[in-house]
């Protein structure tokens, strides 16, 4: 049979939402699991396999239903034993068939939230209206606009309270004489009161745990939205590590290739030295991806080797004169926190592998300030560009701005009044808040001078 459930909220098949003990299954008699069981699509929540009934449909709640259908029948026999004399009805056939059709109902509380409050309140308006003992009848109401608010059905958990006050008022108080038992007297309207106080904390223990379980939904949901965003945002930290140490070496790589095939009948010592370099370029590159796929199997794990910072700026002058490109660097680096650290190596690794690509000359400067809270890394090169396709993935220049703006820092690029090309890089010396949220970006452009 198929399924309809309307106006149920998101957070009834949310996965895991609220306290554990929310959680518990139909077979946990002892605490009426099966009143607050979440089920979703795929079946309760925090079980295995899908468990179906018969019809294929979810499992009926069988153990909590039996349970209470035992205590009203037992508590109402008692508590009409404590009503004789009171001129209560006597219990008889048709009133034990409403106490079974009552409780018997809520095997649908799940399914057919509205059906079942709608259905308990007129079967026990029935059992009033005929005059028999007040007992723990009242119980399958309220397991009944329970499961209705719960479940987002809000306007028929009130509406059927509201009828079952209601009826009972007009019954007590008016048709008293016309209905059984014979010689009944009308309430009290204390009584009613009492009657009013009942379904209202009825009622208002369902919206609290409603509202509860919005709210415990609202921030599972905004914990998986944090937990996505994380995982989005190490998936392209170790993107861009990734790219930027492979653009480099295989940049040194491609160059030295291409010297050792020129270069390897008429000068073989010379294309030893290249593919000398080729080997360690390529070895260093290996080690650096290494650690990287380290990094992103261990997570919570120390990096076993620390990461590259502007102290090995000489390093990567070395790998760029292998590649025929002489760079000039000028400055000190200052000391910095290791992200900015990290990310000022990577931005200077980057522009001089583009400079490697992109640009007809071989000679390079590089640049380093600090000052007013800031680096500023300015990389240039005389050009003018070849224009060539060097097979680059053209994320180079994004990249640089994706580690800037990470840690509230700019980057700009472009070409020069003299054909040259330029990246300014202005990042902060201080580290980022301890929340991971960026600082804003840094209002220290660059001087006139450096444009």
């Amino acid at each position: 049979m198929k399924e309809r459930h309307t106006r149920a909220p998101a957070w009834w098949s949310t996965p895991g939402s609220g306290p554990p003990w929310w959680h518990g299954t139909d077979d946990d008699a002892g605490s009426g699991g099966g009143f607050g069981r979440v089920r979703g699509a795929g079946g309760p929540v925090g079980a295995g396999p899908r468990r179906t009934s018969a019809s294929g449909g979810r499992r009926l709640p069988w153990p909590s239903t039996v349970l209470l259908t035992a205590v009203v029948l037992v508590g109402t026999h008692a508590a009409a034993q404590g009503q004789r004399g009171s001129g209560r009805a006597e219990l008889d056939g048709f009133a034990l068939l409403l106490l079974l059709l009552g409780c018997g109902v809520l095997l649908w509380r799940q399914r057919h939230p509205v059906a079942v409050v709608l259905t308990t309140a007129a079967v026990v308006m029935v059992y009033l209206g005929a005059g028999y003992p007040y007992g723990p009848v009242f119980l399958a109401v309220a397991v009944a606009c329970f499961g209705a608010v719960v479940t987002g059905h809000r306007r028929a958990a009130w509406a059927a309270v509201a009828m079952l006050w209601a009826g009972h008022v007009v019954v007590a108080h008016w048709l008293y004489r016309a209905l059984p038992p014979s010689g009944d007297a009308a309430a009290s309207w204390g009584q009613e009161a009492v009657v009013a106080a009942w379904v209202a904390a009825v009622v208002a223990v369902g919206e609290l745990v409603g509202v509860r379980r919005e709210q415990w939904a609202r921030e599972r949901a905004e914990r998986a939205r944090a937990a996505r965003r994380r995982a989005d945002e190490e998936r392209l930290r170790m993107a861009r590590e990734l790219h930027d140490v492979l653009a480099h070496s295989i940049s040194v790589i491609n160059v030295q290739a291409g010297v050792g095939l020129a270069l390897l009948d008429s000068d073989p010592e010379q294309a030893r030295t290249a593919l000398t370099a080729i080997k360690a370029a390529s070895k260093e590159a290996l080690g650096e991806v290494r650690q990287v796929l380290d990094r992103l199997r261990t997570p919570g794990e120390a990096p076993r080797a620390p990461a590259p910072g502007l102290d090995r700026l000489p390093e990567l002058v070395a790998q760029a004169a292998d590649a025929g490109l002489g760079v000039e660097v000028e400055g000190t680096p200052p000391k910095l926190p290791p992200g900015a650290d990290l990310a000022a190596f990577r931005i200077v690794q980057e522009a001089l592998t583009n400079v490697v690509r992109h640009s007809g000359s071989r000679h390079a400067r590089v640049t380093l300030t600090s000052g007013e809270g800031v680096l500023r890394l300015r990389i240039d090169d005389d050009g003018p560009a070849t224009g060539a396709d060097a097979g680059g993935s053209g994320n180079g220049l994004a990249g640089m701005r994706e580690r800037a703006a990470g840690l509230g820092g700019t980057i700009e690029a472009g070409t020069r009044a003299d054909g040259g090309f330029r990246v300014l890089a202005v990042l902060p010396l201080r580290a980022p808040p301890a929340d991971g949220t960026p600082e804003p970006p840094a209002t220290h452009g660059p001087s006139q001078e450096e444009r």
